[in-house]
């Protein structure tokens, strides 16, 4: 199940980083940027949504999509953030916790499947929360203005962001704990 519309719209995410990314190359005022970036981001966020929804409607999940998926989010939310380190409106560490936790979960559950023990490390409420509060601040950065004339979004994403950053570690934590038995297990 290669080319479902599910997984369609799950390499359009992918497709679309570059897209966000070379808004910020052009050649047009630093509001507008951040509008269309914004807009770019919360669009192709939304398709997260969208395609698990499709592919259960639709019964087309799939070994690949389930694979896909959370790669298209770690992709979409690594670039975000290296955009909005170089703008200056995350902190290293903020960037350098949240995608060093993506690669670290992403390497032990490519271990724990290997090993067949990939249920120790399922998908768990605190990490739908850690996302969740991930694609709520990145816009709010992104944008890096007054939304509605009263909402400072740099002020709620600054404060979204360590909040992500939170849960990113508690996530963590949580998952090398539920794996720690299999590991010990394999170390003998």
């Amino acid at each position: 199940m290669f080319l479902t519309l599910p997984t369609l719209f799950t390499w359009a995410r992918i497709v679309a980083i570059p897209l966000i990314v070379g808004v910020f190359y052009l050649n047009i005022d630093p509001a507008t940027k951040n509008l269309l970036a914004t807009s770019l981001f919360i669009l192709v966020a939304l398709t997260d949504w969208l395609d698990g929804y499709l592919a259960r409607r639709l019964n087309q999940t799939s070994s690949f999509g389930a694979f896909l998926d959370p790669v298209a989010d770690k992709f979409l939310v690594c670039a975000a953030l290296l955009i909005l380190l170089e703008l200056g409106r995350v902190n290293a560490l903020v960037a350098l916790v949240i995608i060093g936790r993506e690669i670290a979960i992403s390497a032990l559950r490519e271990w724990m499947a290997q090993i067949g023990a990939s249920r120790s490390v399922a998908v768990h409420m605190v990490g739908k929360l850690k996302t969740t509060v991930q694609m709520v601040a990145i816009p709010f950065l992104l944008y890096d203005g007054e939304l509605f004339g009263w909402i400072p979004t740099h002020l709620w994403g600054s404060w979204l962001i360590v909040l992500a950053v939170v849960l990113t570690i508690w996530s963590m934590v949580y998952y090398l704990q539920k794996a720690l038995p299999e590991i010990r297990a394999r170390v003998k």
